[in-house]
Parts: C-alpha cells; structure tokens; sequence
C-alpha cells in the first residue's frame, strides 16, 4: 500500500471520527444547554456536560490532523492553498475548539458554585453564566467562518487537481457556502445555532463530508493526477 492510500485512508477515517464526536457532543449537551433553569440543569448532569466537552476536543484534534496529513499531497497542486488549509483548519479551527471547550468547563463550575452558594450571590453566577455562553457562541460563530474558509481551500484545490471526482469536490465546495451563509444568518440573530433551519443548511456539507470520507477509504486519491505530477 502506498503513502497516499494510507493517507486516504487514515484522513476518511478521520472525518468520520470527528463528525461522530460532534454528533455526540450535540447529543449530550443540547438538552442540558436548552433547559430552563440551565446552571440547576448542568450540576444535575455534570457527568453529561464533561463527557459533551471531551467529545467537543476530540473532534477538534480529530480534524485538526486532516490538514498535516493532507499538506504534503496538495502542496503538489497549489502550495499556498495547501499551507492555508493547515493554518485555519489546523491551526485557527482548534484554537476555536479548545476555546469552546473552555467555556464548557467554565460553565460547569459556575453551576456547582451556583448549588452551592447562598440565594444572595445565586445572580452573580447566572450573570456569568450569561456572559460565558454569549461568548461560547460567538466562538461558535467564528469556527464557522474559520471551518469555511478552510474547506473552501481544501475544494478548490481538489477540484483542480481531480484527487477526488469533480462531482465530490464541487459539491463540497457549494455545501462549504452554505454552511458559511449560517455565520451571517448568526450574527445578525435572525435565529439561534439550534435552529431546524441551521440544521438544513448544514446537511449537505455534512452528507459530503461523509461521502467523501468512505470515498476515501474505499477508492482514495486518483492515481493519474499523482502520477502527472510526480514525473
């Protein structure tokens, strides 16, 4: 098996990998986030709320190697690209995951000095409460800026090179927009992340994402760019 197959490999693996562990952290904190009386809600399930974060980590290391692994075989095709795609989705995007990850602890603790605290200090841990999750989405919103641009390297230079079919690529490359319009539709609140419609917008770059990984695995790169590039 040669370098790039196992590459291939090991980098569909990877997506699918990240894309579970994002799954279950949206499965295990969601309904803690959504409640009511949230803080009550989080010391009541910290088990919960750890786990949702440590799944929210592994995600982000989990794609955060794509891009090392994936430098070496499109820097054949466009370098610049290339090193940008390791800068925002190596680089940039886990910072965004380690941030939100932080706040997720932070929260935690915020919620057992709620329980424990007196009635009369109850408002300071609600207001900073407030204040973490308000920056947790803004962190929310930058990964998507910061996710985007990133794929949208990753795209354009598979779609020049033909790595990968051009079906998959531009597919990948008109989900990515999508996903990226949902940063503006945030910022301007015209609805919040756990809205259905973010949801919609979001399915295609996550079914291609999927697609491509198990194409990957399953196929990896085309032979005949590698070789032309290679001679």
């Amino acid at each position: 098996m040669n370098t790039y197959r196992k590459t291939a490999i090991i980098v569909g693996i990877l997506f699918i990998v990240g894309t579970v562990a994002g799954v279950l952290s949206v499965i295990c904190l969601t309904p803690i986030q959504n409640h009511p009386d949230f803080l009550v809600n989080t010391a009541e399930n910290t088990n919960r709320a750890i786990l949702g974060t440590l799944f929210i980590l592994a995600m982000g290391f989990s794609l955060a190697i794509i891009p090392v692994l994936m430098f070496p075989v499109l820097k054949k095709y466009h370098e610049t690209l290339a090193l940008g795609y390791v800068v925002f989705r190596g680089g940039l995007e886990t910072v965004t995951y380690i941030g939100l990850a932080t706040c997720g602890l932070v929260l935690i603790l915020l919620s057992q000095n709620l329980v424990q605290s007196s009635a009369t200090s109850a408002s300071y841990f609600q207001i900073s409460s407030d204040l973490v999750l308000g920056t947790q989405d803004s962190i929310n919103t930058m990964l998507i800026i910061v996710f985007s641009l990133g794929a949208l390297m990753l795209y354009t230079v598979l779609y020049q090179s033909k790595l990968i079919p051009r079906w998959l690529s531009g597919w990948g490359f008109i989900a990515i927009l999508m996903h990226l319009s949902t940063a503006c539709i945030l910022i301007f609140g015209l609805t919040d992340v756990n809205s259905p419609i973010i949801t919609v917008i979001n399915l295609p770059i996550f079914l291609q994402e999927m697609v491509m990984a198990v194409w990957l695995i399953a196929k990896g790169f085309d032979s005949t760019p590698i070789q032309r590039v290679s001679i």
